[in-house]
């Protein structure tokens, strides 16, 4: 006779199964990933689509003249090395291209 495993709830987990809001800030995850985007500021169109799309936030953006956001880098910190901001990049442009980690 198989048994069931019983599930818990939300109400159930103790406190130190639960991490705080907003501390991903506070690990640094960018070890974790095979490739890196490499981002070619020559040909950046600044359509900032690998900004909208980046799930770690890692795409760095400033506020330039004329209050124009252009992208301003990669944050390795925190990049995990997915590969959307690349693939997201216009098809013929291709400002941004994955490759393999150094170590």
């Amino acid at each position: 006779m198989k048994r069931e495993k019983k599930k818990i709830t939300v109400f159930e987990l103790s406190v130190e199964n639960i991490v705080e809001a907003g501390t991903a800030v506070d690990f640094h995850t960018g070890s974790w990933r095979s490739e890196r985007p490499v981002w070619n500021k020559e040909k950046c169109i600044n359509c900032l689509l690998c900004w909208i799309s980046c799930p770690d936030n890692s795409i760095r953006i400033v506020l330039g003249e004329n209050k124009i956001t252009t992208v301003a880098g990669i944050n390795y910190s925190h990049c995990k090395g997915c590969g959307i901001c690349a693939k997201e990049c216009p098809h013929k442009i291709k400002a941004i291209v994955m490759e393999q980690e150094k170590k």
